[in-house]
């Protein structure tokens, strides 16, 4: 009988200790919970401002074409000019080394 009050002493104190240890950590938890709705008011102080945001996506877009308006290393027009010629070159010579085989097709 003893070893038995013995043990629900022991069972008792056990539940006792989890108990307190979940309110710890659920006051903890909702601690945290508080510092990360601040935090994120600070951060983003109005959540639903889209003229903001458009206007944000508008700048962004505008930083990149000028970005590469001005870090662009050719005009357009030199550009096309450079393609062009590279393109007539690769050509002239794929045309240069079909002339250099015979196809067969001239024998008579």
């Amino acid at each position: 009988m003893k070893t038995s009050s013995l043990l629900k002493s022991i069972l008792k104190t056990a539940v006792y200790i989890m108990d307190s240890t979940a309110d710890s950590v659920d006051r903890v938890s909702d601690r945290a919970s508080r510092f990360a709705d601040d935090a994120r008011d600070v951060i983003y102080p109005d959540r639903g401002n889209t003229m903001r945001n458009i206007l944000s996506f508008a700048a962004g877009v505008g930083i990149g074409v000028a970005a590469g308006v001005l870090l662009a290393p050719q005009s357009g027009a030199e550009l096309r000019h450079s393609i062009g010629d590279r393109v007539q070159d690769i050509s002239e010579r794929v045309r240069g080394k079909n002339e250099g085989y015979a196809t067969g097709t001239d024998i008579r």
